[in-house]
């Protein structure tokens, strides 16, 4: 394999001989600060974050791969910040806080990721329902991350969306999705809304050359090119 292909594939992962880690995890957002060309929805939710402007639900859309599930998680993450100096919500995420790994990770008891593509029906909703009106078990926000959200039926949406218009303080929603136009505006009208762009090609090139010389890879810049072009 060349070594264009391996800069997409896999990295040799330094101190562990013949263990492979995938560069896409390897280098994928933990903060907002590494957002790639999402400028106007980090510089929104700072702001929220300054005034204690926090909504209580989010939509997120974009085509796949443009990073909604790694946003919603850098989401989450922020909501329930908490160092030994900081113990509020926030967008400086560069120390990493008590709750950080196991959220990035997906593996945190408060937040909850659920595929509606799989979960489409009435009684997973109502699983939800029945789950919100409990408090955290450590974090400061119970968060439900909901991807593939268009494809909850009616029933499911209509079940939603009066949790939606009275949510419990401690609780918080990330929705994401690929069909904006499926989403109900019931539902929509009651969720803060980020359209994630894609990645400039100029900027993407400039990205993966700065992971390439991490790696101690040389690539050139027309194959760098061809990978943004086809990303």
């Amino acid at each position: 394999m060349s070594e264009a292909g391996n800069l997409g594939t896999e990295s040799l992962e330094t101190g562990k001989a013949g263990a492979y880690r995938v560069l896409a995890r390897k280098y994928r957002p933990s903060n907002f600060s590494e957002l790639i060309g999402q400028e106007p929805m980090v510089r929104t939710l700072t702001n929220a974050f300054a005034t204690g402007r926090i909504a209580q639900a989010w939509m997120l859309t974009g085509v796949r791969g443009v990073g909604k599930t790694t946003t919603a998680r850098i989401l989450a993450r922020a909501l329930n910040y908490k160092t030994a100096t900081v113990d509020q919500p926030s967008v400086d995420l560069l120390v990493p806080g008590e709750h950080c790994q196991a959220i990035m990770e997906g593996r945190h008891v408060d937040v909850i990721e659920m595929d509606a593509a799989s979960h489409t029906g009435i009684d997973d909703i109502r699983d939800i329902i029945d789950r919100v009106r409990y408090a955290p078990v450590s974090a400061r926000y119970k968060v439900y991350i909901i991807d593939e959200v268009h494809m909850l039926s009616t029933q499911a949406f209509n079940g939603l969306l009066k949790t939606l218009e009275e949510p419990p303080p401690h609780v918080k929603f990330i929705f994401a999705t690929t069909e904006i136009r499926k989403v109900p505006i019931t539902v929509l009208s009651r969720c803060q809304r980020f359209d994630l762009r894609r990645i400039d090609a100029g900027a993407l090139v400039g990205h993966l050359s700065s992971i390439a010389a991490k790696e101690g890879i040389s690539v050139d810049d027309e194959a760098l090119a061809m990978i943004a072009r086809a990303a």
